[in-house]
Formats: C-alpha cells, structure tokens, sequence
C-alpha cells in the first residue's frame, strides 16, 4: 500500500479511539457515527490500491461491494456490516435523541475493527 493508504488506515483507528472515548462518556449516539467513519476511511484505503477513489458514500459502499465482495476478495459479511455502519451514522446525525444504545455502539466500534484488520491482513493479496 502507499503512504496515502496508509495514512487513511491510521486516521481510521483514531476514529476507532474516538469511538471508544465517546462510548465510556457515555455517548453511544456520537460513538455510533465514528465506527462508520473508520471503516469509510479503510475502505477508503482499499479502494486506492486499485486507483480508485469515489467521493460519495453510496459511490464508495457501492464500488465495495462490486469490486471486493461480489469478486471474493473481501468476505461477504463485510457488505452487511459497511451498510449497517452507515445506518448507525445516519441515525446518529439525523435520528432522535437516544436512538442508538450502548450494546449497538459498542457492536459497531467492534464491527469496525474486524473490517479495518482484514483490510489491514489483505494488504499485500489486493
């Protein structure tokens, strides 16, 4: 990977950090909308290696899915998880106070990071 990929894997684990503060202040909302933000930049970083980069949401969830999930080279649960990571986001900004509880935030930091370390693992195979 580049340096570019790898400064977007670096700010995703800061998101991941902000995630975990966030979540012991007791804040899931807030704490929700970083693990989406984390995997973002990931695949983010994925995308680069294959000298793409999209600047829309759909755009890059969707490219994820064709160009590393259909094909086999990211596992399929990783579409469900970048989709519900970004559910969790949008609740966060724009669903009502207390939508998200502490177990799904705490899902979604943990999600976030299975995601994130198999990017990290495929680096050399992409």
């Amino acid at each position: 990977m580049t340096p570019e990929c790898d400064a977007l894997l670096a700010t995703a684990d800061a998101k991941l950090r902000a995630a975990d503060l966030l979540l012991t202040e007791g804040l899931p909302d807030d704490a929700a909308s970083r693990p989406y933000y984390a995997a973002f930049h990931s695949v983010s970083a994925l995308h680069l290696v294959d000298g793409n980069a999209f600047s829309s949401y759909a755009q890059l969830i969707g490219r994820f899915n064709k160009d590393f999930v259909r094909t086999g080279r990211m596992p399929t649960a990783f579409a469900k998880i970048l989709t519900r990571l970004f559910q969790d986001r949008q609740l966060d900004d724009y669903g009502t106070p207390a939508s998200i509880s502490h177990g799904q935030a705490q899902q979604d930091i943990h999600d976030a990071r299975q995601l994130i370390a198999a990017i990290r693992d495929a680096r050399g195979l992409l």
